[in-house]
Parts: structure tokens; C-alpha cells; sequence
């Protein structure tokens, strides 16, 4: 049998029948449900693709005009009645209906425009709840609202839900509680006995503003929410993989990220800053800093002669990057449109490889951020000094061992005039040491043409991919569109600006729901990062808009947002149990009361070291280690058994190293940076218990709560009991419990009283 060309059946005339099937609307929707998933380019199983008529051609599984010889048919009819076809494999079974139209279609001609390319669908199209335009809610006035209740919009919107489920909220919660719980929230630090008995003599709504305000003016505040963020941006210390070498040179973008939230610096500059600090700031470390988000991730340095395999190594460093800034601004998983069309989400191959073309420039490593001139003096004196060092470890390598041995005069001679002027092009860097050089990343043109990766492979270019937004938002936010001489610095900095531009929904949604999650220990998206398919439904949607609009009103500032939420009724809420709410809601979603939480790892050892005294203030800086650090080609981090007083910092200053077990952080929860964690776990373990009750750290920090309670109260021995739990619960002992206590202090001393306190549930969690 002749078998026809691609271009004959694309061009061949329909079949002279009345009304044959279009490919476009008929034909291509069927393929789209049942075939192209495993039938791609990229994923063609069985070595066939339904996405164009090339395979189906070849392989003669279509052959235009004659049915009965179009194998095709055969794999999708059942041999024998109630038999599975031996096509799809998985999935639902065409129906009659749908093979009945593919038949009349091969009939008619097989005609396929050549414009139509089969794809796969996404289960999500571009009118997905996260991908509309904001909404502009007006607060509910539901039929009941408590006077109390009115005022703050917030309130509003929860009880108009808790009413809608039947649900009534909680009394309030008493103060003592109250301080604490929203001390350790804004700071993540107990408060002093003080600040408690004060609020508790005046716990008046001016008074709590007023500790409100005072605590996200503290600098604290910086370091409770940048550590939030430094999470979600996946910040590491180490470059992870096999190596994982340590990076002594990161901590500047931490202390960044805690200076930008003490200094309330708008969250769309941060994200400029993120991704085109050094376009918007050239020459202001402050600045230019911000780069780092973009190299914070673990990296692949150990390198490959390969070109194949160092064209993937580079991939992958991108993509990192790439699922990094999609995740983080825009909770979007684009990452899973490498390799194809997201499966879930509209989001297409090429919207990822135009975000890869946006990062194509960005590599790892250091640069010195002074302004210009210094930065250029100091590139110009570091390549001298690698031009030295090379050209020296050449020398050596061209030097016999019985030249080196004999000391032969002229080899002596160059040696020597080489280890020289390689020690004059180091005293020249250190001369200009006054620039800092920082893990910020670095630069460089890539001009591209860049190409859709087809499979994700770099060695099978597919379509050319425009300098352009991607375009799963383009129904809600206005794109962008560079021409090709756009330079890799003009890439990045339009990326920027259409993140955090006021038509695009998700970077303003997400925000008000990272906000909400870390407040209230679940977001009103319960997967913060992931406002797709596959994520969570918003239990408050009106709301979540309506914090996302406040954000924008607030010109991206997020203090007068925490001060809403944080002032607000169903914020102040108690946090007992009750069985009727929970069944109806068992995790408070809808707030009928404060969802009660176990504080974090870092939360776990900075509250020991405050209320026994022992807490270093000092902010910034390089970091504290919690291990030893070993080198050889390899890195390896062994924990400290007994971390002494340099290391009684607030925990965010830790240096934190990838795949490195830290006592107690580790064990209650603190994520390994080998990728973002946009939100805590919360286990039980019997690590928790066993680092608790046996760990150097917390016998010395009972030792140092029983000194301080000793030098506080005086000797009166019940006076000491008084104090200490003043000092970890914040209130006083009953009755029953300071008969108790004392008993244990008196047979087995106040270390002992004191180690229980630190191991007691009302120490870790905040209700």
C-alpha cells in the first residue's frame, strides 16, 4: 500500500460526505481526553505522538480515507464485548460516540490543519479561582454580629462564616494569655513577667494596641518574621549536594531580609530588590543584596567535562531558580511545566522556559557590591589574582620532581618570581577589602536564542521562546513583552515588575495568605505555596481578597496588617476545646477559637535561653555554629555535645548549613534548607522528649532559670518557686502547685524544679 506524505494528508479534501468532522472542535478534543498524555513529544510511548499527524501517519495508524486500515480503530475497540480496549491503558475508555467520530473522520479524508497541535489539557484553565482578578468584597453585616465584633473588618468576615456553619466564637481569652500568645507571635519570645503583670492590670483595648505597636517596633519582630520568610525562599548556607561546602559569605542576605521587615520596607520592593537589586540599586549593598534570593538555593558545583551532562547541571540550576521565584511571589508549582505541560495548572512549557530565560544570566557565586568604582577596581585586582595563581600552579605543574629537588637555578628563579607577584596580587585584593563581597550571585549576559527544553532535555530545542510574561495570567494582569535585544538585567527587572504589579492576583493573594497561615498556624489556603489545582480551596475566600486589597492599600506594608489581624476579636479568641464547634470544624479553621500551637525549634531554644537569662542580643553578623564543620572534598557536620556561651544567640543567627543535624532545632522541626518551607511541621517525637529532659543545652539552661530565680527572689526557698514560674509561665503558682513544686525543690534542688518547667507543655506551647 502507497502510504501518502505528511503534507498530502494535511492538504488531502474531506471526503465527499454532508457534514464531516472538524478536526479542531470534533476531532482534536478526543485526543486531548484520551491520547495525548502518553502520546507526546517529550513522552511518546510506543514511539508515537498524537500531538501532530507525523507518528500517526508513519506508523500507519491513520490511513486517510480508508478506516478499516487505520489501526488506530483497532487499538480502541474492544476485541471481544466486554473486554478493555488495548487503548488508552489507563483512563476512561472512548465511547462509542468518540470512535464513531474518529472513523468518520479518517473517512472524510483525515484532514488536520496544519495550525492545530494537539496538547494536553490542564485540569485548571485560566478562569481557576487563583487566576481571576481580585475581588473588592464589602465586610458582611450578618444578622447577630456581637458589638464588639463590628468594628474591625476582619472580624466580620469570620463570624459571617462561623454563622454560616452553625458556629458561635469563643469568650476572649484571658490577658495573660493573650500577651503571651501574641508576644511569641510578632517577636518569638516569651515576654518578661513585667510586660504580663502590666497588660494584666490594664487590659484594656488602647493597652493592647499600644503592646501591638510596641512589639513590631521591636527588633525582634524582624527576627521572628524574616525567619518566616528566609523559609520560604529556601535560604542555606551551604551549597548541598555531595559537596556541600559551607558558605561563609550569606549571612548579609539574612540580616537583609531581618532589616527589611524591621524597617517595614514594602514587600514589592523586596521582591524587585530579590530579583534586580543590582539593576534598581547599583552601588548600594543594602541593595543590591537582595540578589541573593536568586543563588540561596543548594547548587551543583562539583562540575562535569561532559557537555551533555554539565547542559543538564545548568538546567537544573535554573530551574531551581525558576520553582523558587514561582513558588515564593507567585504560589504557582510552574516547575512542573518543565518537562510538558502542566498536567493540572494552565501553565504551558513555555511559560517556564520564558521564566528561565528571565534567570538565564544569574550564576552562583560572590561579587563585591561597593558602588562602581569599587566594584570594578576589585574585579579588576581578583582576575589579576586568579590570572597569578594560575599561571603559578602551571609553573609548578610543568616542574619535575628532580628540577624542583636539585633546586635548579632558573627553575628556583621563576618559582620564586611567581610566588611574588602572586603575593603582591593578594595584597592588592586585601588593600580594597574595604568592599564587601557577598553571596549575592553574579551576571552575565546570555542572549539566548532560548528554546522550549522538549522532555526537559537541553539537547532536544523545540519552539523559540520569547523575552515575554507567561501567560497563564494573561486574562487578569497585563504581561510584558521585551524585544530580542533585551539584555539579561531588562529580563529580570520586567520579571519584577509584573510579579508585583497591582492587576496580578496571586502575588498579593498569596502574600495576605502567608500572613494569615503564620498567625494562625494554617493559611486560609491551606497550601501556601500552591494556589493551583492540587492546592487547597480557600476557606475564606471574600476574606482572602479582601486582606490581599488591604495589602495594596497599605502600599504593600505589612505592620498595619499584622496590627489588623492581631487586634482583631476572633485573634483574641480563647483557645479551650469545644467538642460541638469541633465537630463541625475540628481544626478551627473558621476560628470559633485561637488554634493553640507548640512553638517552633527556633521559639523552643530562645525562650530557654530568655527566661533563664542566658540570651545574647547581639543582631547580625556571621552566624553561630551549632556543629563542627569538617572539609575535605566533602563536608561533614558533626553536633556540638556542648555548645557553650558563644553560642546563646537568638537562633535565626545559627548558620545554617544544608543536611547538618542541629540538637533541639532539628528535633523540633526546623526544616532542612534543601528546599523551601513555606510551612512548619509540628511531630511528636521521642527525640523531643529524649533532647528536652537530657541535652547539655537545656541542663545548663535549667541550672542558669534556677540561678536566676535564686539571685531574683532572694533565699526565701518559696519566693524562688514564685519567681520561677514567674519567669517561665509569666503568672503565679496555686496553691496546690506551690506545695508540689516546693516539695520537688527541697528533695531534689531548684535545677531540678526548673528542668521540669522547661519540659512542661505550658513552656512549649502557646494557647
Amino acid at each position: 500500500m502507497t502510504r501518502l506524505s505528511l503534507a498530502a494528508l494535511v492538504l488531502l479534501p474531506a471526503a465527499a460526505t454532508a457534514a464531516p468532522p472538524d478536526f479542531a472542535a470534533d476531532v482534536a478534543p478526543i485526543l486531548e481526553r484520551h491520547c495525548v498524555r502518553c502520546h507526546q513529544p517529550g513522552n511518546a510511548k510506543g514511539k508515537v505522538s498524537v500531538a501532530t499527524p507525523a507518528d500517526l501517519l508513519d506508523n500507519e495508524h491513520v490511513v486517510p480515507g480508508k478506516p478499516a486500515e487505520s489501526g488506530v480503530l483497532d487499538l480502541l475497540v474492544p476485541e471481544a464485548p466486554g473486554k478493555r480496549p488495548r487503548m488508552p491503558k489507563e483512563g476512561k475508555a472512548l465511547t462509542a460516540a468518540e470512535v464513531a467520530t474518529l472513523r468518520e473522520w479518517i473517512a472524510a479524508g483525515a484532514a488536520w490543519p496544519k495550525e492545530v497541535v494537539v496538547k494536553e489539557r490542564s485540569k485548571a484553565d485560566k478562569s481557576w479561582w487563583s487566576l481571576r482578578p481580585l475581588a473588592d468584597p464589602t465586610p458582611p453585616d450578618p444578622q447577630g454580629l456581637p458589638k464588639a465584633w463590628a468594628a474591625n473588618p476582619v472580624d466580620r468576615f469570620v463570624f459571617a462564616k462561623l454563622a454560616e456553619k452553625g458556629l458561635a466564637p469563643s469568650p476572649p481569652a484571658d490577658p495573660r494569655t493573650l500577651v503571651r500568645r501574641v508576644t511569641f507571635d510578632l517577636t518569638g519570645l516569651p515576654p518578661t513577667p513585667e510586660a504580663i503583670e502590666a497588660f494584666a492590670k490594664d487590659p484594656s483595648d488602647a493597652a493592647f494596641a499600644k503592646l501591638v505597636d510596641d512589639l513590631l517596633a521591636s527588633p525582634a519582630y524582624g527576627e521572628r518574621w524574616g525567619r518566616h520568610w528566609l523559609d520560604v525562599v529556601r535560604f542555606g548556607e551551604s551549597n548541598g549536594f555531595e559537596r556541600n561546602v559551607i558558605i561563609d559569605t550569606a549571612w548579609p542576605f539574612r540580616d537583609y531580609v531581618i532589616r527589611s521587615f524591621n524597617d517595614a520596607k514594602p514587600f514589592d520592593r523586596l521582591v524587585r530588590e530579590h530579583l534586580a537589586g543590582d539593576v534598581i540599586g547599583p552601588g548600594d549593598p543594602a541593595v543590591e543584596v537582595g540578589t541573593a534570593f536568586l543563588v540561596t538555593g543548594p547548587y551543583d558545583n562539583v562540575g562535569n567535562q561532559d557537555a551533555v551532562q554539565a547542559a543538564v547541571i545548568r538546567a537544573n540550576t535554573l530551574d531551581e531558580m525558576v520553582r523558587a521565584t514561582g513558588e515564593a511571589f507567585l504560589g504557582v508549582t510552574v516547575g512542573c511545566a518543565r518537562c510538558h505541560n502542566h498536567k493540572f495548572d494552565p501553565i504551558t512549557q513555555q511559560d517556564y522556559h520564558r521564566l528561565a530565560a528571565a534567570v538565564a544570566g544569574v550564576f552562583h557565586g560572590e561579587r563585591p557590591i561597593g558602588t562602581p568604582e569599587q566594584a570594578k577596581k576589585v574585579a579588576a585586582a581578583r582576575a589579576a589574582l586568579d590570572k597569578k595563581r594560575a599561571e603559578q600552579a602551571s609553573l609548578l605543574k610543568r616542574t619535575t620532581p628532580a628540577a624542583a629537588v636539585l633546586g635548579f637555578p632558573a627553575v628556583a628563579a621563576r618559582q620564586s618570581a611567581q610566588a611574588a607577584g602572586v603575593a603582591a596580587a593578594e595584597a592588592e585584593v586585601r588593600s580594597l577589602g574595604n568592599v564587601p563581597v557577598w553571596w549575592a550571585g553574579q551576571f552575565r549576559a546570555a542572549n539566548g536564542p532560548f528554546h522550549v527544553f522538549v522532555g526537559g532535555d537541553p539537547q532536544k530545542k523545540g519552539d523559540a521562546v520569547a523575552f515575554a510574561s507567561p501567560a497563564f495570567l494573561s486574562e487578569s494582569a497585563k504581561g510584558f513583552d521585551l524585544p530580542p535585544s533585551a539584555t539579561e538585567a531588562q529580563r529580570r527587572t520586567a520579571l519584577a515588575e509584573w510579579i508585583v504589579s497591582r492587576d496580578n492576583p496571586l502575588t498579593a493573594r498569596v502574600l495576605a495568605n502567608r500572613v494569615w497561615g503564620w498567625h494562625f498556624g494554617t493559611g486560609i489556603v491551606e497550601t501556601p505555596s500552591d494556589f493551583g489545582y492540587m492546592g487547597g480551596k480557600p476557606m475564606h475566600p471574600e476574606l482572602l481578597d479582601w486582606i490581599a486589597r488591604r495589602i495594596h492599600a497599605e502600599n504593600w506594608k505589612l505592620k498595619p496588617v499584622h496590627r489588623l489581624i492581631v487586634t482583631s476579636r476572633a485573634y483574641r479568641q480563647a483557645s479551650a476545646y469545644r467538642a460541638d464547634a469541633a465537630s463541625v470544624d475540628g481544626d478551627s479553621r473558621l476560628l470559633w477559637r485561637f488554634p493553640p500551637r507548640r512553638l517552633s525549634g527556633e521559639e523552643v531554644r530562645d525562650a530557654m535561653l530568655s527566661v533563664s537569662g542566658k540570651l545574647d542580643r547581639k543582631p547580625g553578623g556571621p552566624g553561630f555554629r551549632l556543629y563542627k564543620y569538617v572539609q575535605d572534598n566533602v563536608a561533614t557536620y558533626f553536633p556540638l555535645d556542648a555548645p557553650g556561651p558563644e553560642t546563646y544567640r537568638r537562633a535565626v543567627y545559627h548558620q545554617n548549613a544544608r543536611a547538618a543535624r542541629v540538637d533541639v532545632l532539628t528535633d523540633f522541626d526546623c526544616p532542612d534548607p534543601a528546599g523551601a518551607a513555606p510551612k512548619r511541621a509540628s511531630t511528636t517525637t521521642p527525640m523531643q522528649a529524649l533532647a528536652l529532659f537530657n541535652h547539655k543545652f537545656t541542663l545548663d539552661m535549667a541550672d542558669a532559670l534556677a540561678a536566676r530565680a535564686r539571685a531574683d527572689a532572694g533565699p526565701e526557698p518559696d519566693a524562688q518557686v514564685r519567681r520561677l514560674f514567674a519567669l517561665a509561665y509569666g503568672r503565679s503558682p496555686s496553691a496546690e502547685e506551690l506545695a508540689a513544686a516546693s516539695k520537688v525543690a527541697q528533695a531534689h534542688g531548684l535545677r531540678a524544679l526548673a528542668r521540669a518547667v522547661l519540659n512542661s507543655n505550658e513552656f512549649l506551647y502557646v494557647d
